[in-house]
């Protein structure tokens, strides 16, 4: 049974939460260390269903949710996330790549899109590459709330 490892916390009170899910520790790591280096509050779950929990328990500002991990196939992981918590941006990221590159690879990232995520970052992306998707989608929903609000 999968359950969200750690809570990490900024000096900043007003800083983002981030919910980051991924099954590859080495990958969560990287970003937690990155984002909280840049003022972000974050909350890894090392797996889908742990991240579905950390979301009945936890507000968040934005999601970074693998497209592949394990008892999730495939899309599940953006769908799930998607409906769960529609108002919140998902960055979708993928590093899934095909044994035979003479067949056309599905874009995997562009379907994760149509399924509902803000971003998609394909693997490996660089620390710069990531702060700007996180930027852009937190303005984005600053920008439809002040509209709403």
């Amino acid at each position: 049974m999968e359950s969200p490892k750690r809570e990490t916390r900024t000096t900043t009170e007003s800083s983002r939460h981030i919910l980051v899910v991924d099954d590859d520790p080495m990958v969560c790591i990287a970003i937690e260390i990155y984002l909280q280096r840049n003022g972000f509050r974050v909350t890894i779950a090392d797996g889908g269903e742990a991240g579905l929990r950390a979301l009945e328990h936890q507000q968040f500002d934005l999601m970074i949710v693998d497209i592949f991990m394990p008892h999730m196939r495939g899309f599940e992981s953006i769908r799930f996330f998607h409906d769960h918590a529609p108002a919140i941006p998902l960055i979708a990221m993928s590093g899934y790549a095909f044994a035979d590159l003479n067949s056309p690879a599905p874009d995997f990232l562009r379907m994760a899109l149509e399924l509902g995520a803000a971003r998609c970052l394909r693997k490996p992306f660089t620390p710069n590459a990531l702060l700007a998707a996180v930027k852009d989608c937190l303005a984005e929903r600053h920008a439809a709330a002040a509209r709403l609000g």
